[in-house]
C-alpha cells in the first residue's frame, strides 16, 4: 500500500509538471521530432533533462458534452533517484471515478491502470516497461474508463510512429 500511496504522489507531481509546462517547444525545451503524430521533446527540470514523448488520442468514443485535453505521456528522468525510464502516465479530460481503473488494451495485451483525479498510471515499473514494448510493437493502443459522473469513455491512439519517437527520447537522455 506505501509503494501505491508513493506512486500517486510521483505521479501527482509528474503530471503536475506535465501541466505546467506548454505542449508546444519554447525556448525551455528542446524540439527533438514529430513521428506520425508522436511528439518528442526535451526540457529541463531543475538542471536535469527530461525526456517525453506525446500523443493525443485519434479516436475518442462516449456520450459526454465537455472533455477536457485527452493525451498520453512516456517520460524519462534518468537522473532521479529511483531512476524512472518508460514512466507512463495517460490524462483523461476529466476526473476519473474514484477507486475504478482505467483499462488499456494493445493489440490484445491487457493492462489495468489505476486512477487519481484525471490521470492513470501503472502501478509498478515493470507494467511500465512491458506496456512500453507492447507500444513498441503494437499498432494500436485503446484505453478505457468512467468518468467520476459515470460516463464511459474509449480512447484509441495509433502506435505507428511511436517507436521513432521513443528512440528520439532514448537517444537524447542515454537509454538503452
Amino acid at each position: 500500500m506505501q509503494q501505491l500511496s508513493f506512486a500517486r504522489n510521483l505521479g501527482a507531481i509528474v503530471t503536475l509538471a506535465f501541466f505546467l509546462m506548454p505542449l508546444s517547444a519554447t525556448a525551455a525545451e528542446k524540439a527533438l521530432g514529430v513521428f506520425k503524430g508522436w511528439e518528442a521533446y526535451t526540457f529541463d527540470e531543475g538542471g536535469k533533462t527530461v525526456c517525453v514523448v506525446w500523443s493525443k488520442p485519434s479516436k475518442s468514443e462516449g456520450k459526454y458534452t465537455k472533455r477536457g485535453d485527452v493525451r498520453v505521456f512516456i517520460a524519462h528522468r534518468t537522473w532521479a533517484k529511483p531512476k524512472r525510464v518508460n514512466e507512463i502516465s495517460f490524462e483523461a479530460g476529466y476526473t476519473y471515478k474514484k477507486d475504478v481503473e482505467a483499462k488499456v488494451s494493445i493489440d490484445g495485451k491487457k493492462f489495468g491502470l489505476f486512477t487519481d483525479g484525471d490521470t492513470a498510471w501503472n502501478r509498478a515499473v515493470q507494467d511500465d516497461f512491458a506496456m512500453t514494448k507492447a507500444m513498441r510493437i503494437g499498432k494500436r493502443l485503446v484505453i478505457e474508463s468512467v468518468s467520476s459522473r459515470g460516463t464511459k469513455t474509449k480512447d484509441t491512439y495509433v502506435l505507428f510512429g511511436f517507436t521513432a519517437a521513443h528512440n528520439a527520447i532514448n537517444k537524447a537522455c542515454k537509454v538503452r
